[in-house]
């Protein structure tokens, strides 16, 4: 895709949405690390379910851990992976109050070190909680980096670091969200909603997808 292009693209997705926000609930930095973790392999519906009476319960590492696994448990059991996802929320809670006064790390190297957080947690959390330009390439990014020519690669880092490439200034900061976003609900796995995208003329996806009232 062209820089012209490319411009005009998040152009016109900041112009619909202009303060895109993540659709996972929080209250607080160390919230959103937790929210984030539970999310992978799960939709942020079902881990905002899981998550209300949990965070009304748990706003910090020592509360967390005060809980304990076990309880910790019996509020996440509906999300996916949720025995492994409970060890590591508390052995990270362990980490943040033993080594970093209760307080969520600034920077992606060190949060990656924390159990149960990759790169694309860790982007999240530096993107929404510290304004970072980060990238957190998920499955519809990933999806709409190659399927549009925005940023196409093989790889997961691939279409990050394209990402990070050509996306231009003013967008940078929201940039990962609009495209979640347009994935989530218009650029779909199964079938494109081509019919009702206002970036579909500048895409490389051939086959566009009609109407309901076509198909």
């Amino acid at each position: 895709m062209k820089k012209a292009d490319i411009f005009e693209f998040y152009r016109r997705l900041a112009e619909q949405n202009p303060s895109p926000e993540t659709e996972l609930e929080y209250g607080n930095v160390y919230q959103l690390l937790i929210a984030v973790v539970l999310s992978a392999q799960a939709t942020d519906v079902g881990v905002n379910k899981a998550t209300r009476a949990l965070f009304d319960k748990v706003q910090t590492p020592q509360q967390m851990l005060d809980l304990g696994e076990e309880r910790l448990k019996d509020h996440i059991k509906t999300i996916g992976l949720f025995n492994s996802k409970a060890k590591n929320v508390i052995a990270l809670s362990d980490i943040l109050v033993r080594d970093f006064n209760g307080e969520v790390p600034t920077d992606r190297d060190t949060l990656q070190t924390l159990p149960g957080v990759g790169r694309k947690t860790a982007n999240v959390v530096m993107n929404c909680a510290y304004g970072a330009e980060t990238f957190a390439v998920d499955t519809h990014i990933f999806r709409i980096g190659n399927r549009t020519g925005l940023a196409p690669g093989k790889t997961v880092l691939a279409v990050e670091e394209k990402l990070e490439k050509q996306t231009p200034q003013p967008f940078r900061r929201h940039a990962h969200h609009w495209l979640i976003l347009h994935g989530r609900y218009v650029c779909k796995a199964r079938r494109p909603e081509c019919w009702r995208c206002i970036v579909s003329d500048l895409c490389r996806y051939k086959p566009k997808t009609p109407t309901p009232s076509q198909a």
